[in-house]
């Protein structure tokens, strides 16, 4: 980590951020920038300064280690003022031209440095952006005042918005950059751009007095106000967006200095916020996931993984073989007949193409991705494969024979696994000699789309098994969590009670579609209602049924789905569930479910009087998700995660549970582990035995412990003597 300077012979002094990976602007690096820049200034044989990185990159913003030590102590003080009093506008109002030539990357307060230079030169292909909206903040040096008044206020509020980078050639045309050179070039070019201003052949820009791109007050204010509207329709949880506006806002009515220090001031509010704790915890949470004791921490080398074979091609197995070739990884598909066959490559093309059509593929690396893909019917092909991976129904004696098969099919080094969702990993592989090969591959549905994947462990599987799994999750761009065995694992376990716990409450006589709308304020994409309807009924049978079979003092079966079946509604897929679904139209509550309801009510008797309990939003939305905290208490006790962040990466990725609440543990140390405890503790006194806290959210509540302080328990020490 440093800062260098080297003067040329031209007079320009070329000062250089070394801080890898991605020449973060940790706190020392600010202090030194600091020194080298005032001594550039004072220096009397130095005309012009190049602000640069090293390693290929410029650098890819503030060091957000600095976010979480605030966040943990409360301590403002900890965190430098870069646009103020340190860097940013003394180089806008210094009496020598600063230029910044940038590579590889310029995000977050690289890119409000970048923009309080006078000029900017850029390689091919550089990245920018300013994505501090990401993590519950905005930008903090000057990003609001000085990006709109280059670039013009639509795009700059996009790109804060939507915090997704641009690259320079986009720049270019924005003006954003002002040339584009080879990477050999660029110190070259900008040291000769940087002469060029200080001799006045060039424009002396400083941004931050440039108003020829806002417009008028009105038209700005109108923009603005269009945009406000949008952020309160799709980012209503999310309050440094309309934040972000208001600043902006400020600094066109009373001037870019006025705003840079309102900026700041509004930035340390938000950075201390619960919304930015949990954006943040996320985001160090998902990076910890690359490191489990005993098989990333022992020195062994992940082995290739080219060609996977996949047994089973209906939706999940036609997802995993996209996700799979489009990251150019072979795969050989087996079907029972050339029917199925024929239907899971039509699925895996339909895949493809909707890649394409969302922009998410260039069509010339889809034509490879499909031609990356062969079907088979028999294991002839299995030969030569590093990888199997199992996709049939769940069915014990199925998956056995299938595993036996593969055993003897396969390769010695080949990686069997199962994308089983609960299914004991133990039954599955009970019958074979390589026990240590047997491993989950847990994908969720849509596969091609959803970023999680749990890997699934038995205390046989081996640790090299492990590491190479992680190694193909990364490959395949997806967040592999690895997780001990047990019914559901880690994900599924821990949210059975979710949708169990909403047909509790709808037999207590709450409106399903009132549940369903709550559940979407408080931030998941959908109800758990609307969840069942899309997922399918006869899964929800069938994980009900494991569920029912492993807990059983813990669970609440519905009536309701039988019933909805027998009435000739299979939710989404045939257009008639708990909601009618038409094509074209967004899903509309189904009245006509009214008697269905109430026959399942009749059923479960759970309101002898026949009178519905009287409730409030905040309760129902405790009611659904406090059972769910309280399965996640079991899951750490037990040691099915290696730590809580685990599932807390696991329930964003895995549920869509909110990110900026943190995940399922950091949202419910927010809420507070006594609060829970009494809370689920009343209602098992009123509603029964399916509400019963956990020992361990006990023993948290009643000790003032964090439920997610590190799991010391028995159980957790036996999982760590297997890892």
């Amino acid at each position: 980590m440093e800062v260098k300077m080297e003067v040329g012979s031209d007079g320009v002094a070329v000062i250089a951020i070394s801080n890898p990976p991605v020449n973060a602007f940790a706190v020392q690096i600010i202090g030194w920038l600091k020194e080298k820049l005032d001594e550039a200034m004072i220096r009397d044989d130095v005309k012009a300064i190049v602000l640069t990185g090293e390693n290929g990159k410029f650098t890819g913003g503030f060091d957000i280690n600095v976010f979480q030590k605030v966040q943990q102590t409360g301590n403002l003080s900890l965190l430098p003022d870069i646009s103020v009093d340190l860097i940013i506008n003394k180089i806008e109002d210094a009496k020598k031209p600063v230029v910044v030539a940038i590579e590889g990357l310029a995000l977050g307060a690289g890119l409000e440095v970048s923009v309080g230079c006078h000029a900017r030169i850029a390689a091919p292909k550089a990245q920018l952006g300013l994505p501090e909206l990401s993590l519950g903040v905005l930008p903090g040096a000057g990003g609001t005042q000085r990006l709109p008044r280059l670039i013009g206020l639509p795009k700059a509020i996009d790109m804060m918005l939507t915090s997704k980078p641009i690259l320079s050639e986009e720049g270019e045309k924005l003006g954003l950059i002002d040339a584009i050179v080879h990477p050999q070039d660029l110190i070259k070019v900008s040291r000769r751009w940087a002469l060029d201003i200080a001799n006045k052949r060039k424009p002396w820009v400083r941004s931050l007095h440039s108003v020829n791109k806002i417009g008028s007050l009105v038209e700005a204010q109108q923009i603005l106000k269009v945009a406000s509207q949008q952020v309160k329709r799709t980012a209503p949880n999310l309050p440094q967006h309309q934040a972000c506006l208001d600043v902006i806002e400020e600094g066109i009515v009373k001037g870019g200095f006025p705003g840079v220090l309102n900026e700041g001031k509004v930035f340390n509010e938000l950075v201390v916020s619960d919304t930015s704790k949990g954006l943040c915890h996320v985001f160090f949470s998902q990076r910890a996931t690359s490191k489990v004791p005993n098989v990333t921490d022992i020195g062994l080398k992940p082995r290739a993984v080219k060609k996977v074979a996949i047994i089973g091609g209906g939706l999940m197995g036609s997802g995993i073989a996209t996700t799979l070739i489009v990251n150019n990884i072979y795969v050989v598909l087996k079907e029972v007949n050339s029917e199925y066959l024929q239907n899971a490559i039509k699925m895996i093309e339909a895949n493809v193409r909707s890649l394409v059509a969302r922009k998410k593929l260039a069509q010339n690396r889809a034509d490879k991705a499909l031609s990356m893909v062969k079907g088979v019917l028999d294991y002839s092909e299995f030969n030569d494969v590093d990888m199997v991976i199992e996709a049939v129904i769940e069915d014990v004696s199925l998956k056995q024979k299938i595993f036996c098969e593969i055993e003897k099919a396969c390769p010695p080094h080949c990686i069997l696994a199962t994308n089983t969702s609960t299914i004991d990993l133990n039954l599955v592989g009970e019958k074979l000699t390589s026990q240590d090969r047997v491993v989950g591959a847990h994908f969720f549905s849509p596969a091609h789309v959803m970023p999680l994947m749990e890997i699934v462990r038995t205390e046989k599987t081996s640790p090299q098994v492990i590491l190479d799994l992680m190694t193909v999750g990364k490959m395949i761009k997806k967040v592999p969590v690895v997780v001990r065995n047990c019914t559901g694992f880690a994900v599924n376990r821990t949210f059975f009670p979710y949708t169990q716990s909403a047909d509790m409450l709808l037999h207590l006589g709450v409106d399903l579609f009132r549940i369903d709308r709550l559940i979407t304020s408080f931030g998941l994409p959908m109800g758990p209602f609307q969840l069942e309807d899309l997922t399918g009924y006869g899964v929800a049978i069938a994980v009900a049924k494991e569920f029912a079979t492993a807990f059983p003092d813990r669970t609440f079966v519905s009536p309701c789905v039988s019933l909805l079946i027998k009435n000739g509604r299979n939710g989404k897929s045939n257009g008639k569930g708990y909601y009618i679904y038409e094509k074209g139209s967004k899903p509309k509550p189904d009245p006509s479910v009214g008697p269905i309801i109430e026959e399942s009510r009749r059923l479960a008797n759970r309101m002898p009087q026949g009178k519905a309990i009287s409730v409030t939003d905040e309760e129902i939305v405790e009611m659904v998700l406090f059972p769910v905290v309280n399965e996640a208490c079991r899951v750490l006790d037990e040691g099915i995660v290696v730590r809580s962040s685990d599932l807390d990466m696991a329930s964003v990725l895995g549920m869509s549970f909110p990110s900026y609440r943190g995940g399922i543990v950091f949202w419910a140390d927010l809420v507070g582990s006594k609060h829970i405890f009494t809370s689920l503790k009343k209602w098992t006194q009123i509603y029964g035995d399916f509400y019963k806290p956990s020992r361990f959210l006990e023993e948290r509540a009643m000790n003032g412990v964090p439920l997610s302080a590190p799991v010391y328990a028995s159980t957790a020490i036996k999982y760590r003597s297997h890892l």
